[in-house]
């Protein structure tokens, strides 16, 4: 098991977002030490590393608990009927992920041309001009 700060290092989150997380019931610890330190296994860092990447998605505090329920409840092995009711509810997920990553890489092209004119900006100026900018990096 790992304390708190190994997992946030593990993971890449502050102890801030972990703690909070743990508050709301999101991805609480699996245990605790004799201590009271928040103490979590390998599923915990696992369950913390995709509720980290939903963050940039813009997926909210509910929406990752829905998904991490979801991928409880087909870890159960459901009876058919559920499993195919949780099935649709992950196929949801992963389409508005795609949804999501497309808004994501158009914001990223964005970004991109404007460093691109910037840079072009830069490079079309006198050589007197460019050796100021690139001296303040």
């Amino acid at each position: 098991m790992y304390q708190i700060g190994e997992a946030a290092e593990m993971v890449g989150l502050s102890l801030r977002t972990i703690r909070h997380w743990d508050e709301v019931s999101l991805v609480p610890p699996s245990g605790r030490s004799a201590g009271g330190f928040r103490l979590y296994t390998d599923s915990d860092v696992e369950r913390l590393k995709l509720a980290k990447h939903m963050k940039p998605l813009g997926f909210s505090l509910d929406e990752m608990r829905e998904l991490l329920e979801t991928l409880d409840a087909l870890a159960t092995r459901p009876r058919p009927r559920m499993r195919n009711r949780l099935l649709q509810q992950l196929s949801n997920f992963a389409d508005l992920a795609e949804v999501r990553c497309e808004g994501l890489r158009e914001q990223l092209s964005a970004a991109e041309g404007l460093a691109a004119v910037l840079k072009h900006e830069v490079e079309s100026q006198p050589e007197s001009l460019r050796s100021v900018g690139s001296r303040k990096k």
